[in-house]
């Protein structure tokens, strides 16, 4: 159905205003004189032709008035309560429909707005729940290495370690749990720094293969405490991007750890960087365990943990490859997670190359 502008009723409407009176003269001319031909009776009839005349004027303001209220002010009271509903927060709002155009595109843009809204809301409720989720997984968290730290703690003060190496042992546990705490505390720094305020990146032209060396380098010394070997394999010439060196350091070390942590000892990490047309590729192959199908499809969720990674041993608060995996995203890029045919775990990647 054509919508009318409110203009073309107005003047509709007036049309009908003063047609309608002349209709109702001309028929009673036509009835009380038998004759079309208004300027031929001067007399009695002239009474009935005005009577008439006003009727037609009565009727074509009521018709107006009709309209007026059918297709202008009903929509506008039924728009009007659906907005206090609204605000009361009863989404399931029906808006009324308006064969006038403007009212039509008013009712359009409240919709919009509703769904933007009903959107916002849905939104602000996942982020509610998430939070109070990261809260109480966090808190379970440290609360697992501040009580064995306490505990240890408690040991070298009450004199539990009376000898040298009961000492060495209890300070060794000691700085790895506060080290696991360190590292609680930095993930969720950085989880929500990425999740809810916005990041923004540096965006330098720096060589991916440097970034990935140095990440390596920071993780040797895990490395060896396990004999595990780290092997990288870079093409000639590099691999430029434009990135923010720092964030994506973290994003590498985070995959890299991970691997580390999930290798057995005398295992091998195999790291490889190439160039695939305008991307830069990467791909981080160890010899542990690999994943489980189940985990595959839930591993970049938030705080979500796999079966062997629930010790507490490894340290980890299940935010490293989400953390990542978003890094990645941020610079245009992704980030996935498989199994090799021939056994071990890989995380591979890829970023855009800096053409300019």
């Amino acid at each position: 159905m054509k919508k009318l502008r409110i203009r073309t009723y107005s003047l509709l409407s007036l049309v009908l205003l003063l047609l309608l009176p002349w209709i109702f003269y001309v028929v009673a001319h036509l009835i009380t004189t038998q004759s079309l031909h208004i300027g031929a009776v001067r007399t009695k009839p002239y009474g009935v032709l005005m009577v008439a005349g006003f009727a037609g004027l009565l009727l074509a303001f009521f018709i107006v008035g009709i309209r007026i209220r059918r297709l202008l002010l009903v929509p506008l009271e039924r728009m009007s309560q659906a907005v206090r509903q609204i605000a009361a927060g009863n989404w399931d709002v029906q808006l009324p429909h308006s064969p006038i155009r403007e009212l039509a595109e008013v009712r359009d843009g409240f919709e919009v707005m509703v769904n933007g809204l009903q959107r916002s809301q849905r939104k602000q409720a996942e982020l509610e729940e998430q939070r109070r989720f990261v809260i109480a997984a966090v808190a379970h968290d440290l609360r697992t290495p501040l009580f064995a730290l306490r505990g240890y703690l408690d040991g070298l003060e009450q004199g539990i370690a009376q000898t040298p190496d009961q000492v060495a042992k209890y300070v060794s546990v000691c700085k790895e749990k506060s080290a696991q705490l360190d590292r609680l505390v930095e993930d969720l720094f950085t989880f929500t720094r990425m999740e809810y305020l916005e990041t923004a990146l540096s965006g330098n032209t720096v060589d991916f293969t440097d970034i990935v060396q140095k990440s390596i380098d920071s993780l040797e010394p895990q490395a060896q405490q396990k004999i595990i070997s780290i092997v990288a394999h870079y093409p000639p010439g590099g691999c430029v991007i434009r990135a923010d060196s720092h964030l994506l350091e973290r994003a590498m070390s985070n995959l890299l750890d991970n691997a580390v942590r999930y290798t057995p000892a005398h295992g091998r990490i195999v790291v490889q960087c190439r160039r695939e047309g305008d991307r830069v590729a990467f791909t981080i192959r160890d010899s542990g365990p690999g994943f489980a199908p189940e985990e595959l499809t839930r591993i970049f969720e938030p705080l979500y943990r796999g079966e062997q990674s629930r010790n507490r041993a490894t340290g980890g608060a299940g935010l490293g490859l989400t953390i990542s995996q978003r890094i990645f995203r941020q610079h245009g890029g992704e980030l996935a997670a498989a199994n090799h045919p021939d056994g071990g775990a890989i995380l591979s990647g890829w970023l855009p190359v800096d053409n300019r």
